[in-house]
């Protein structure tokens, strides 16, 4: 979990204004702000290739991608999940929730957070795997949209992801497989997801797939398009 960064509890219209002009991002739990760590190199690969993946797939659809910068709002406390899916039915319906309990009729803070994630993923790091796991994974099963909750490894090629309709179940997934998100409706490669990641999983992965292609050629080498000429 990130470091605290305040000594004394603020509003939540105290952090959201702090938000827009604070150098550093900070999530926003029980009345305190915490300041987040960076990421790192690997840990962005994973949240880029995870929103990508689920961006190209869910184009002409009325789902919208979220990543890294756009807050969720869980209860009355405001997180930065590092992948987020949310329907575009339920980004208006937030906006107008927004304005209500704004009383502007404006959606203003609206546009910095979201209510309705469908699914949300988090990279696991070694400053947040427990949180993540626990906490932050019990506040997020509270929003009544959110069907799958996916949690990535950075050290080692696994995937966790609960899903609502089996109960909340955890489910793995390994280099090799493929996982389907079914309230999305779209299946997604675990190698595609650990794309240019180098730990020891991905790599040991790509050696094995390297030299099962070298062998496949040997058993079965290209024929040549010209007929064979006996000699008489």
């Amino acid at each position: 979990m990130s470091l605290n960064y305040a000594n004394s509890r603020i509003t939540e219209e105290q952090y959201l204004q702090g938000e827009l002009v604070a150098e550093f991002k900070h999530e926003f739990i029980d009345g305190e702000a915490y300041a987040m760590a960076g990421a790192s190199e690997t840990h962005n690969l994973l949240s880029l290739n995870m929103a990508s993946e689920l961006r190209n797939q869910l184009k002409g659809t009325p789902y919208r991608t979220f990543i890294a910068d756009m807050k969720v709002k869980v209860a009355n406390d405001f997180f930065y999940p590092d992948v987020m899916v949310v329907y575009q039915q339920d980004i208006a319906m937030d906006g107008v929730y927004a304005a209500s309990q704004s009383g502007t009729g404006a959606v203003n803070d609206f546009d910095y957070y979201k209510q309705s994630p469908v699914i949300i993923v988090e990279i696991l790091s070694k400053s947040t795997r427990k949180f993540d796991k626990n906490a932050k994974r019990l506040k997020y099963q509270n929003i009544s949209t959110l069907e799958e909750y996916v949690l990535i490894d950075q050290t080692i090629a696994v995937i966790k992801v609960f899903k609502k309709k089996e109960h909340w179940q955890a489910f793995y997934y390994y280099l090799g497989d493929a996982i389907t998100f079914e309230s999305l409706g779209v299946t997604v490669l675990v190698e595609d997801i650990y794309y240019q990641v180098n730990n020891d999983d991905v790599l040991a992965f790509l050696q094995e797939k390297n030299q099962t292609a070298v062998q496949n050629t040997n058993a079965n080498p290209m024929q040549s398009p010209y007929p064979t000429i006996q000699k008489p």
